[in-house]
Order: C-alpha cells, then structure tokens, then sequence
C-alpha cells in the first residue's frame, strides 16, 4: 500500500469535529455537490485529514450507496479521524442547524394558519422550480443514451399510472434488472493503491461492519412487520422514513416522490405542508435529508411535534450510518465488480423518471393553479436557469411573492 496517502495523525478531538461541522452546517448552502466542495477545502486542503485521492475515494462509495451523499461522505469523514463517534459528531454537527429550523417553520405553520397561504403557495412555486432543476442536470449525467432515457421514461410513466410506494421499489428492481442489459459505467478510480484508513481497518472493525450490514438488512425488513404488529404511530413513521433512506439513489431530491407516495395519500399530511416544507428546505444550509424533520413536526399524529420530528430524522439517516460503517472496509473490492456498476447503471436512470413524475405529480398539479402561480413559476425557472441565482434566494423570494400576490 502506498503510505504516502494515509491520513495524518488525528489532531481533532470529537468535540472539535462536532464544532467543525456544526460551523458547515450553518453555512454550507447549495445542496449536496456544493457540500463536498466545502468539505474538500476544510478537510483535504485546509485540514489535511486525507489526500484528493482519498477524498475523491470516499466520494465515489457515497455516491455508489442509497442515502444523502454529502451527509455520508461528512460522517466517513468523521469516522476517519475518531472512528464511530467521529461520525456521530460529525453528521450532529452538519445535521442539527437545519433541523432545529425546520422543527421550528412546522410549529410555526401550524400557529399561523391565516397568515400562511401566500407564503405556502410560493414554497410550492418554489419546489417546482427546484425540482425542475434537479431533473435538468441530472438526466444528462445519469440518462446520456436511449436506452437509459428509456429507462427514465417508462419509471416516470409507470409510477404515474400506479402512483403507489410498492411500485416504486418495483422500478427501482426492474431497473437494476435492466441495468445488465447496459454497457458497464466508469466509476471514478479508486486511490491510487490505497483506501482511507479508520478505526475499521482492523479485524475488529471488520466484524463490527459485518454486524452494521446484517442491521441494515434486519431493520429493513422487520421494522414494517413490527410496525404493523403493534399500530404504533412511531413505528410506522420510522418504518416509512427508514426506507426511504434506503432506497434513495441519485440524490436528496428523490426523498420527495418516495416519501410523497407513502405520507400524502394516507393523510400522515397536508400535499400543500408536505410541498410547502419541502420547498422551505432548499433555503436552509445543511443536508436535504432533514426535510424529515419538518414531515415529522407537521405530521398527523399522537405525539409531541419535535419527538416525532427526531424518530423520522434519525430513521432517515440511520441506513446512511449503518451502510458507510459496514461497507467502507470492503469498497476497494466492491467497486471493482462489473456488474455492481451495471446495477448502478440502470437504478440512476429509473431514479431521474421518478423524479420526472414527482415534478408533474404532486409538485406541479399543486402549485400552478392559475396565471398569477404561473408567472412566478417563469420567473423563478428565470432565476435559477438563466441568472443562476442560489436556491436558497430563489426560494425566500418566491415565498415574498406569494405572500404578496397569492396571498
């Protein structure tokens, strides 16, 4: 192994990761692929935790697993410099600014039911811009041939037609099917004869990883059967929102068509809540992910709103930890497999069509009911496509404007 690329000696207690992230995640705006450049220029070229090399390795396993990307990335970050709870710190530290915000924008909706109808509208107006965007830049990179257009395409259709949560796990099974019929991608190339080291990197963290793998596995399938065993309503919340971490390719923006499916139609909340929240949270910093806490906090249901808010949080975002701690050890090997990245090749394409829908249904039915909703849709499209300005100033303006004018 090359030991140029091993990682400095750990300079940083827990504490001190927890107050590192804890400062990204109060400043780090732009979504996912602006999050790891942040972390790229704190960890590898102002910190010296790894190597580009490295760090280009820990990104590409991020991309290659379900689950936010950037938040996955952040707690193998941590894991590499204190191990597992390093990454504890480090995903509290990124996690916990926009969630408090968005526990506290669900309180206040609910408080302000009269002074809230403009501002949901343009939230929503919002959304569909965003999501518009998102499919914008995805499809070329994840959809470059017909066949995987194709994919996208029939996903988009089907889910359309049966817009029920088990034929989305459908496509996304069909679609890895399928992904074997597809030339092999190139997924970008391992460290140069090395891989980032941890705590892991030992016999005992190769069994602990083996037990984070079979819990990933044994959560996902009985969690929903003890859910509907009991009734519980925090079980069959975690249920849902632990899935959805599980089935998340292709980015943050697909948490919307997953967790629409199964939230919306079975009254746990409001379209315009579940839309409106959703468009709120392209305007804080931090992960995408944390959405779910302002679903919880919102949600129909028996307990207090900032309870429920931390059961969905942590569901979401536990596949993440249980997948980095239990596949880091074997990635050097795993992603050398052709047929893994033709799996990839195939569930990425199906992930953009299910996007593709969710943007035509719930995201645009919703929002755009009229001329005056229409206008601002162009003029936010106008903003983000044209003038490329943030999301995140896109979205308090839109939300200004719907005060103002849909009010």
């Amino acid at each position: 192994m090359d030991q140029s690329h091993n990682p400095p000696s750990c300079t940083d207690s827990t504490w001190q990761v927890f107050l590192i992230f804890l400062r990204l995640g109060l400043t780090s705006f732009g979504g996912p692929v602006a999050h790891l450049g942040f972390f790229r220029e704190e960890f590898v070229a102002r910190r010296k935790w790894m190597s580009d090399h490295q760090y280009a390795d820990l990104v590409a396993l991020c991309q290659f697993l379900p689950g936010p990307a950037s938040s996955q990335v952040g707690l193998a970050l941590g894991m590499s410099q204190r191990g597992y709870r390093g990454a504890m710190a480090a995903w509290l530290g990124f996690t916990m600014p926009s969630a408090i915000f968005l526990v506290a924008a669900a309180y206040g909706f609910a408080q302000a039911d009269s002074l809230s109808s403009g501002l949901l509208s343009g939230l929503k107006i919002a959304a569909v811009a965003v999501v518009a965007q998102a499919v914008w830049s995805m499809a070329p990179n994840l959809c470059p041939d017909r066949p995987r257009q194709l994919i996208m395409l029939l996903a988009a259709a089907i889910v359309l037609m049966l817009p029920i949560p088990a034929v989305q796990l459908g496509v996304l099974l069909l679609a890895a099917g399928a992904g074997f019929l597809l030339p092999a991608a190139q997924i970008p190339a391992p460290a140069e004869q090395g891989q980032v080291k941890g705590s892991w990197a030992t016999r005992k963290g190769a069994r602990l990883s083996a037990i984070l793998l079979a819990l990933f596995v044994l959560i996902f399938f009985m969690l929903p059967v003890v859910a509907n065993a009991t009734g519980l309503a925090w079980l069959n919340l975690a249920d849902i929102f632990y899935r959805t971490g599980a089935l998340v390719f292709g980015g943050g923006h697909v948490v919307l068509p997953l967790l629409q499916t199964e939230l919306v139609p079975t009254g746990w909340i409001s379209e315009d809540l579940f839309l409106a929240g959703y468009g709120l949270t392209q305007a804080v910093p931090g992960p995408l992910f944390t959405f779910s806490a302002f679903v919880g906090a919102a949600a129909n249901q028996p307990y207090p709103g900032w309870l429920a808010a931390l059961v969905c949080l942590l569901a979401i975002f536990l596949p993440s930890f249980l997948l980095v701690g239990g596949i880091l050890p074997y990635w050097e090997k795993l992603r050398q497999l052709q047929w893994v990245r033709q799996i990839l090749l195939g569930v990425n394409a199906a992930v953009v069509g299910l996007l593709l829908a969710a943007l035509y249904q719930p995201v645009w039915t919703s929002a755009i009911s009229g001329q005056p909703s229409f206008v601002l849709l162009l003029l936010a499209c106008a903003a983000l496509f044209v003038l490329r300005l943030p999301v995140w100033l896109v979205v308090i303006a839109m939300a200004g404007a719907g005060a103002v004018f849909l009010g």
